[in-house]
């Protein structure tokens, strides 16, 4: 499987690129990585200006990643975003309708030449597909091995909705093939678990915390967030809780011990404790540790 870096994304937070107050502001909001838009929230005639901006941002010292949602291909607009943005500050790009795999490599070799025109490491710049049709789910393995730049998957439920005419309700039963094929395809190519689409309701904090943890129940990472009250719900959801934390140690620590007195099956709590329970406590730890963050539920 590929080895890739990871950064945990639990929340990703989308602002307008033309919009210098918000964008100002987003990077003080505490979400895990900002999403500067060049696409769908920029009117043609504010690109230049949205490119300048989003150059300028992530050039700047900023506490979160910082990605760029580039224009979709066809078309001509998301090289002209890769020459304005790429640089040592960019953590990733985001490819909106991704639905093949020569879509991909068109923006990885564009990435790579700047890269190598600037100096920078090879294959610095993360590549993130987000998926909105039912081509590129139906394109998701390909996909998912197109480069060694992608390194996790996303998805985008408005034009998916639209693509199929799917209307998800409340509790989002319609979008359990696209979560579980998005986590099963991520898990086969070994890229870090896939970020979950947004909640358009955003004056619904209960929707999206519920949104949230329906897509966590799938395996999901994190989700994009398009306000930033969302930030801290996704923040909160996927992130372990106080007690997950604790359980997991103790689940560690168990087995360490029984296995040093050679067994390899307990019970701890009532729970009987074997090596996938102990492998799943493991990961539990290891985005504590990476995200140093836990609450209480």
């Amino acid at each position: 499987m590929k080895k890739t870096i990871d950064i945990p994304l639990r929340s990703m937070l989308f602002v307008p690129g033309n919009h210098a107050r918000r964008l100002d502001k987003a990077f003080g909001c505490g979400a895990d990585a900002v999403i500067i838009d060049l696409e769908d929230a920029v009117p043609a005639a504010d690109k230049a200006t949205a490119r300048a901006a989003a150059a300028a941002a992530v050039a700047g010292r900023r506490p979160s990643a910082a990605f760029v949602r580039i224009n979709a291909i066809p078309g001509a607009d998301w090289q002209d975003d890769l020459l304005a943005v790429v640089g040592p500050g960019l953590t990733g790009v985001m490819l909106p309708k991704a639905e093949n795999v020569d879509q991909l490599l068109a923006v990885d070799a564009a990435i790579a030449k700047i890269e190598q025109q600037r100096g920078m490491n090879t294959a610095a710049v993360e590549l993130l597909p987000l998926i909105e049709s039912a081509r590129g789910v139906e394109s998701l393995s390909t996909l998912a091995g197109a480069c060694a730049r992608v390194r996790r998957l996303s998805f985008g439920v408005a034009d998916y909705g639209l693509d199929l005419g799917l209307q998800a309700s409340p509790n989002e039963a319609e979008l359990d093939y696209i979560r579980a094929r998005l986590t099963h395809v991520s898990r086969a190519a070994g890229l870090q678990p896939p970020i979950d689409s947004v909640v358009v309701e955003i004056r619904d904090p209960e929707r999206f915390r519920a949104s949230a943890a329906r897509g966590r129940s799938f395996g999901m990472a994190g989700k994009l967030c398009i306000h930033p009250d969302q930030v801290p719900l996704a923040t909160e959801v996927f992130s372990p809780t106080a007690g997950e934390v604790e359980r997991a140690r103790a689940i560690v620590s168990a087995f360490e011990a029984a296995q040093s007195a050679g067994s390899a099956a307990l019970s701890v709590g009532g729970e009987f404790v074997d090596l996938p329970v102990v492998e799943r406590a493991r990961r539990v730890l290891a985005v504590a540790d990476a995200t140093a963050v836990v609450h209480d539920p």
